[in-house]
């Protein structure tokens, strides 16, 4: 006779704070009330007779009882991930949620998103403009694009491109009253910036020895610093992803050959079990491709 196993929810709550040691991050992840996570890990303990953690205030500590019990937790919810992942005989098929940076997603996820959905008319997008890192522990979100280091503890990180920056600005405002054709020349205008100016000080040194004499505005995103310099408001360090339709079409020109690289990189992160179902898989093998299209 099949032993009773103890309910789902508690079990997903202990695999959680075992990997996070925190009953906040926990919650985070699973996205419910961190009273909600200690209430489901006492449930368990009961169940089992055990003590799973020792608590402190601000984190958990396996006890001998929990590290013996997780190993095999991990074990069957990858065990049911894999099952799962082979149902449909890989259709691409399903609802999928995807969280991307806002200014990837205005400037070239969305302009090429249409070839995707029309090669795969089953599949139900919902796309969430953010670079908000909380929802890659969170489960109603099934994947996420994000600019990092590529650190993100307990997910599938697969590296998406590296980007270079170099200056870009409309036509209208390269030959326009005060027009740009040396380094110099942008002082004359304002440096338009996601950040505090810090990228726009690296090229400044690297392109002209310098950054005295250069007037930085920061924005806040990188999709509104571009979307000023296609109005003519100013110069924007242009991304060579996220810039690349609106060089292509007219819309921005590249002033200088100068190029840094950008501190960090675009990632692909999701849970690991997701990365192999045929829905998320095909969605980053086909994001891949795109991407190596330019």
């Amino acid at each position: 006779m099949r032993q009773r196993l103890p309910p789902l929810n508690p079990l997903r709550a202990f695999e959680a704070s075992a990997r996070h040691l925190q009953v906040a991050k926990a919650a985070d992840e699973l996205n419910v009330t961190p009273s909600a996570v200690s209430h489901q890990l006492k449930t368990l303990e009961a169940a089992l007779g055990v003590t799973l953690f020792d608590r402190t205030k601000r984190r958990l500590k396996l006890t001998p009882q929990g590290a013996a019990l997780l190993p095999s937790i991990n074990a069957a919810f990858q065990t049911i991930a894999d099952a799962t992942a082979k149902i449909g005989d890989g259709a691409m098929a399903g609802d999928l949620v995807i969280s991307c940076p806002v200014a990837l997603t205005s400037r070239w996820l969305v302009r090429h998103i249409g070839e995707f959905l029309r090669q795969n008319p089953a599949v139900n997008l919902k796309l969430i403009p953010s670079n908000d890192d909380r929802e890659i522990y969170t489960p109603a979100v099934d994947l996420c694009i994000r600019y990092g280091n590529g650190r993100w503890h307990g997910r599938r990180v697969t590296a998406l491109c590296s980007v270079a920056l170099f200056p870009v600005a409309s036509p209208m405002l390269m030959n326009g009253p005060h027009p740009i054709r040396t380094v110099r020349d942008l002082q004359h205008h304002l440096l338009l910036c996601e950040d505090d100016g810090t990228e726009w000080a690296r090229w400044l040194l690297n392109a002209a020895g310098h950054a005295a004499d250069f007037r930085t505005v920061p924005l806040g995103n990188a999709h509104i610093a571009l979307e000023g310099a296609v109005c003519g408001q100013g110069v924007a360090l242009g991304d060579s992803v996220i810039a690349a339709d609106d060089l292509a079409e007219g819309r921005l020109v590249r002033l200088f050959e100068t190029t840094i690289p950008a501190e960090h990189a675009y990632h692909v992160v999701c849970r690991p079990e997701l990365a192999e179902t045929p829905l998320v898989g095909g969605f980053i093998q086909w994001l891949e491709a795109k991407i190596r299209e330019g």
